[in-house]
């Protein structure tokens, strides 16, 4: 039976009013200068350099498009590791399979592709066009994506084969619907290859192996958000299904270029429809999880698990790994732990710093540490900021948009990197254009906004507001990754341009979408 493809991957949904911040002018990358989202053809002012120490010229890199744009293709999920961009397109439809493929057939429907681009002296080239080795239609090969210098893995949670572990089994096997799986690619000089198919050790059809992954120099870790074991703890059983979409975390390690399974993680709590590990984040031994639906009333840093008093509130989950051996370092909730607010449905972490999204937090309040007592604003959303000292994590930061609406989402998606911490909104509204343009109108629901924050002695400010070059409605400018000085963000725009810097000016080939590399300051 073909497998279908759902058009609204990593759950878009889209709706919005305002706020204006008080920062330097805005800087309109498509040509114009002043309240964002007109082109009148001025010169861009270099106030940008207030703000991101980088000239207008400097500030926005790059315009990227896949090299066989096409409709519904969802090109724009990222990953960024130094030079090297990593970009999924979940609804891609060519039938080659491997490296380098023909890109012109479009007979495999929602198969997904992954493009590699790699810069140099600030120019991006495509360098390489992946598929997986077993290309199927709804597989969905790059919904997931993660980049560790010249390794990446990508997931494709809706495969079908019934093999377990890695690299077992005919790949040619669809009897397991959804199971999932993650295919790992190595780099040796320019040419990538494939260097393992990885399924779950007890893969099972509807688990959805591969929805999140995570990846951190020769270890990887890969969600599976609606496994049913009703362990707890690490290496427990795997055998039931008990706690039916209570989800579980893999890890798995390389030594001399295999694979291997090191650790099974479950929640302390393990409760059905939980979705432990649908968001995950690895830096180095750390490894932070995601359970968006659990639904405990505690508040801050290892309260009571033991409770389902705020349903659907959200859990993270902090493992440590010493020796080879995990454990649960720490049980994380809101500060204002609420019903349906959804934290954990996003995660990064970089050193002893955690940031945590809550996409439906519905306060009304706007910039740092403000009031978290109303919920005048549903859906808006909030960022929540931990930081560990010894083994103790503890709240430092409750951060929401400059213009906080309801039904924004913002903290759709969060990167970290040291004192730099990037979060979209996905449902963002305004029609401006470039950096720091007005936030106040509503005239382009859904195109989405990206708000930089950085850290100084502890404390965090907002620094920039950012938007596409070219806003427009439903173009979900939200999906980020953050290395450095680079910004990479994903939208479902609709230019049929193809490759790099493109016309911007169409809309020809709606949701075949498009990255936008921003250079930000040090």
């Amino acid at each position: 039976m073909k497998k279908g493809i759902t058009k609204t991957f990593r759950g878009f949904s889209l709706g919005v009013s305002s706020l204006m911040l008080t920062i330097p002018a805005a800087c309109d990358l498509s040509g114009g200068s002043g309240t964002g989202g007109s082109n009148t053809g001025s010169s861009c002012s270099d106030e940008l350099a207030a703000v991101l120490n980088v000239t207008c010229a400097q500030f926005e890199e790059a315009y990227i498009k896949a090299s066989n744009t096409d409709t519904d293709d969802y090109f724009g999920l990222v990953a960024l590791s130094g030079d090297t961009l990593a970009v999924g397109a979940p609804g891609e439809a060519g039938r080659a399979t491997g490296v380098n493929g023909n890109q012109a057939d479009n007979s495999a429907p929602g198969s997904g592709a992954v493009y590699v681009f790699t810069r140099s002296g600030g120019t991006w080239s495509q360098q390489a066009y992946i598929k997986a080795s077993n290309t199927d239609s709804g597989d969905t090969f790059g919904s997931a994506i993660a980049l560790s210098g010249d390794t990446l893995a990508v997931g494709a949670w809706r495969e079908a084969g019934s093999s377990t572990g890695v690299n077992g089994g005919r790949q040619d096997d669809n009897s397991a619907e959804r199971s999932g799986a993650v295919y790992v690619f190595t780099r040796t000089g320019s040419i990538w290859s494939q260097q393992a198919y990885i399924k779950a050790s007890n893969a099972e059809a509807g688990d959805e192996f591969g929805y999140s992954i995570a990846l951190s120099g020769d270890t990887l870790a890969v969600g599976t958000r609606l496994e049913g074991s009703s362990a707890k703890g690490v290496n427990r059983s795997e055998s039931d299904n008990g706690a039916p979409s209570s989800g579980a975390v893999y890890v798995f390690t390389r030594s001399g270029g295999i694979w291997r399974q090191q650790a099974y993680l479950k929640a302390s709590n393990t409760e059905s429809g939980d979705e432990f590990g649908s968001p995950i984040a690895l830096y180095g031994d750390t490894l932070a999880v995601g359970a968006h639906r659990e639904s405990s009333s505690a508040r801050g840093v290892n309260g009571s698990e033991s409770n389902n008093n705020a349903k659907s509130s959200g859990a993270v989950y902090v493992f440590t790994r010493s020796g080879g051996t995990w454990r649960q370092q720490a049980y994380l909730k809101a500060f204002n732990t609420d019903a349906n607010d959804y934290f954990g449905t996003s995660i990064a972490i970089s050193g002893d710093t955690l940031a945590v999204g809550a996409q439906q937090e519905s306060s009304s309040a706007t910039g740092v540490n403000g009031s978290q007592d109303d919920n005048s604003a549903p859906l808006s959303g909030a960022v929540y900021v931990f930081t560990r000292s010894g083994g103790t994590w503890s709240r430092q930061a409750y951060l929401k948009a400059s213009n906080t609406d309801s039904r924004d989402i913002f903290s759709y998606q969060i990167a970290l990197s040291g004192d730099t911490l990037a979060v979209s909104a996905a449902n963002e509204g305004s029609s401006a254009k470039g950096v720091n343009g007005s936030q106040r109108d509503n005239s382009a629901p859904g195109s989405g906004a990206v708000y930089l924050f950085t850290r100084s002695g502890g404390i965090w400010r907002q620094q920039a507001y950012l938007k596409a070059s070219n806003t427009d409605k439903g173009d979900v400018f939200a999906n980020i990754a953050l290395s450095g000085r680079t910004l990479a963000v994903g939208a479902l725009e609709g230019s049929s341009a193809q490759g790099i810097n493109g016309n911007q000016s169409d809309n020809g080939a709606p949701r075949s979408g498009a990255v936008y590399i921003r250079r930000i300051a040090p």
